[in-house]
């Protein structure tokens, strides 16, 4: 079978080794050089080693709890199960995962893990370590590499959408379209963290697999749950702050010097992610300025040996965090919907597969719990992979209640600047949303679209993506009347925009 993955993330990577492992002929599109994205700036680590007390089990139950109670059993038991072996796969491909004098990988903890389970490598460049292995591996497999080709279009027949399936792509790639055809199509374009004014995610992540998704007709659901990240280095270009040094004992501290995050969680800073940021951020409105990570009391000698690249960073910026706490603010982070996948990949089209931050696999539920998204990258990069050539009927693809499967599409093109529509996503349907601000939003964005025109350049085509899946967000987002996971409706409209 020919197949072509999209994206050369740990997802993407992950899957073009076990589709040309397979006997596939195995095609990797990337938007731009081999290997970039959002894996190779990865901080953190990968969660799914589980030392004395510690159990696939006790993951499970942290993914749970910190989902919200909207993640799914039983993908939560794919992942904590088939996690060592991701993790060992890994290692054998060449990643140098971090290690005491015993030559035993270190174990880390970090925010709403009960247990230290997640290791690293280079300290705080995990990511850019499997990166850098991955790509290696596929080169030496002489898989077809494509590079700086922006997938336009995902192509399927033209009759209605339930007789639909997916036999290539479109690319952009030099200013000139071309068609690439396959008997299957694997999704790893991550996510659309380009859709705030504050974001950790690269310049490429502009939601461009989600988009062509919506446009096939696939399913799409829960892209109203966003994940901001809490501590991102205030001032200048974004630059994340790992969750890691809070798990080492950082602390955060207002304006007077208080550890106020225990007023919202009995767990402070060690609670989950939307509850930490959330805080952060109806802090820093009402004291009208950042607060402060404190991490003095690990010592300067441990965070340069421990966070080699924060540290450096940091004191390129003109902080020294060994002796003076520095100034964070969230930012958008990670997107827990995505395109609908059953437990092998699958989407609601047939010979269409998705794995990674672009998928929606039901793991994350409301809020990801912190080093899964390696993992589910892992995991189920692989099992999409493994999974094609296996026919399954599309009735068996779970498609969960608010699934989207199209949104009018007819114009496609931008009819506003990007830094307008990240100014407006920030501020109505960021991190403290209100029903009139997600409404006001929503019609924004619907009149952005109505002055559309058809794109021709890879920045309008970006644009396209970015407000085709803004609509989409703001429509779930007005939708889920509730607070729950990392979807917030406040109640104190003055805090918006923060």
């Amino acid at each position: 079978m020919n197949v072509v993955v999209v994206g050369s993330g740990i997802a993407g990577l992950t899957a073009a080794l076990h589709a040309s492992a397979a006997g596939h002929r195995t095609s990797l599109v990337t938007k731009d050089a081999l290997g970039g994205g959002c894996t190779a700036l990865a901080q953190g680590g990968i969660a799914g080693v589980y030392g004395p007390g510690d159990s696939p089990a006790l993951h499970a139950a942290d993914t749970l709890t910190a989902g919200a109670g909207l993640s799914d059993a039983t993908a939560v038991d794919v992942l904590v199960e088939d996690g060592s072996t991701r993790i060992a796969e890994l290692i054998a491909r060449g990643v140098a995962f971090d290690r005491d004098a015993e030559g035993m990988l270190l174990l880390g903890r970090e925010a709403a893990h009960s247990h230290a389970r997640i290791v690293h490598a280079g300290g705080d460049a995990t990511g850019a370590a499997i990166s850098r292995a991955l790509v290696e591996r596929v080169r030496e497999a002489g898989i077809e590499v494509i590079e700086h080709a922006l997938l336009v279009d995902l192509l399927t027949g033209d009759g209605p959408v339930h007789d639909r399936a997916v036999h290539g792509i479109r690319l952009l790639r030099r200013n000139e379209a071309i068609d690439l055809h396959a008997d299957a199509v694997i999704l790893a374009t991550g996510g659309a963290g380009q859709l705030y004014a504050h974001t950790t995610n690269p310049a490429g992540a502009t939601g461009d697999g989600i988009a062509a998704a919506l446009r096939a007709g696939a399913a799409v659901t829960d892209l109203e749950f966003v994940q901001f990240h809490p501590t991102v280095l205030a001032g200048g270009d974004a630059f994340l702050i790992s969750e890691a040094v809070r798990g080492e004992g950082a602390a955060l501290i207002d304006a007077d010097g208080r550890r106020f995050v225990f007023d919202a969680h009995p767990d402070g800073e060690l609670a989950p992610r939307d509850v930490v940021a959330g805080v952060v951020a109806r802090q820093a409105a009402l004291q009208g300025s950042p607060v402060r990570l404190d991490a003095t009391g690990i010592g300067a000698a441990r965070l340069a040996e421990r966070f080699p690249t924060i540290d450096r960073v940091t004191r390129e910026r003109g902080f020294d965090w060994g002796r003076e706490p520095i100034p964070v603010t969230p930012a958008a982070h990670y997107l827990m919907g995505g395109v609908v996948t059953d437990l092998d990949g699958r989407t609601s089209l047939p010979g269409l597969f998705a794995a990674g931050e672009v998928a929606r696999t039901g793991v994350h539920g409301g809020n990801r719990l912190a080093s899964n998204s390696l993992l589910e990258a892992a995991v189920f990069g692989a099992r999409a992979a493994d999974a094609v050539g296996h026919s399954i009927s599309r009735s068996h693809i779970p498609l969960p209640n608010g699934a989207q499967s199209s949104i009018s599409c007819d114009l496609d093109g931008g009819g506003c600047s990007r830094p307008a529509l990240q100014h407006l996503m920030w501020d109505r349907v960021g991190l403290l949303r209100t029903p009139d601000g997600l409404a006001e939003a929503l019609d924004t964005i619907r009149s952005f679209r109505a002055a559309s025109s058809a794109p021709t350049t890879r920045a309008e085509h970006e644009d396209a993506n970015l407000l085709l899946v803004a609509e989409a967000t703001a429509s779930a987002a007005l939708a889920r009347t509730e607070s729950v996971g990392a979807h917030h409706i406040d109640c104190h409209p003055a805090l918006i925009g923060a």
